[in-house]
């Protein structure tokens, strides 16, 4: 009973594995051909496979630049929503104070709420103040969503931390800055990797706030995906390649925090 269980477990794991892989693999198999070949002759596999497509995005100005653009406004992002939200988590998980529950859910409302929203008061400021079209624009404009979400991980995160540690320390005469960034970070290490990995994600695949906020210096891979279309009609095969260098830093990221994505989906609370 238990090994037809365990046949038909895999059975099902396997079958899911390749329905998920199988748009993955479609990718691939579309960034190595032609346009041509691509409309014309697809199939399973790639009757005359071709590097040009990927050439053409490591040689073309617009191309590579749009990756540096997104991972320069990820990079800020990221580096900022933790600098915020670790003391700000810190202050949640150890100290009570009037209206911190309130706080607390006001913060992750701020992340339900549609980017959309957003969009005309951040033109209109980072239009006078002279940062429209930079990437910084970008990575301020996403710390209003990933920041809240940083918090919320993090404090989980630090609430299973005993206080009784931030108490020996204070015993021990350690000042608060050596306990909290020599002691204490280390032992949230898991957390901040999970955040990071959360602030990442947002930030490399949100598309109008990137796209609204820059016009050409700044802009970002994802809008330069969405400009391919020529007279000629959609490149298929170099989108395709595009779509396959933007999944790898993704993929990166993961394979870093992988042991701890369990607790980060539970917002550190399991």
């Amino acid at each position: 009973m238990k090994q037809s269980q365990s046949v038909v477990a895999n059975s099902v794991i396997f079958v899911y594995s390749c329905y998920l892989i199988l748009p993955l693999y479609w990718l691939f198999s579309m960034s190595i051909q032609s346009s041509q070949d691509i409309t014309t002759n697809a199939g399973w596999y790639p009757k005359s496979p071709t590097m040009a497509n990927f050439q053409e995005i490591f040689t073309n100005p617009v191309w590579y630049e749009g990756f540096l653009n997104s991972l320069t406004y990820v990079l800020i992002n990221s580096t900022i929503s933790i600098i915020v939200a670790l003391p700000a988590a810190y202050a949640f998980s150890r100290y009570r104070f009037l209206g911190d529950k309130h706080l607390f859910f006001w913060l992750l409302s701020n992340r339900m709420a549609p980017p959309a929203v957003f969009l005309l008061p951040f033109f209109n400021m980072y239009s006078s103040l002279g940062l429209f079209d930079t990437p910084l624009a970008v990575a301020l404009a996403h710390c209003l969503f990933t920041v809240p979400l940083a918090v919320w991980i993090l404090e989980g995160f630090m609430s299973s931390v005993p206080r009784q540690i931030d108490e020996l320390a204070l015993l021990d005469g350690h000042s608060f800055v050596h306990f909290f960034c020599r002691i204490f970070l280390p032992l949230i290490r898991a957390g901040i990797g999970v955040t990071v990995f959360f602030c990442f994600m947002f930030s490399w695949v949100e598309l109008l706030l990137a796209r609204t906020l820059t016009a050409s210096a700044a802009k970002p891979i994802a809008v330069v995906m969405t400009r391919t279309i020529s007279a000629s009609g959609i490149d298929w095969g170099l989108l395709a390649a595009a779509g396959v260098l933007t999944i790898l830093p993704g993929l990166v990221v993961v394979f870093f925090v992988r042991n701890y994505l369990t607790r980060g989906f539970a917002l550190g609370r399991v």
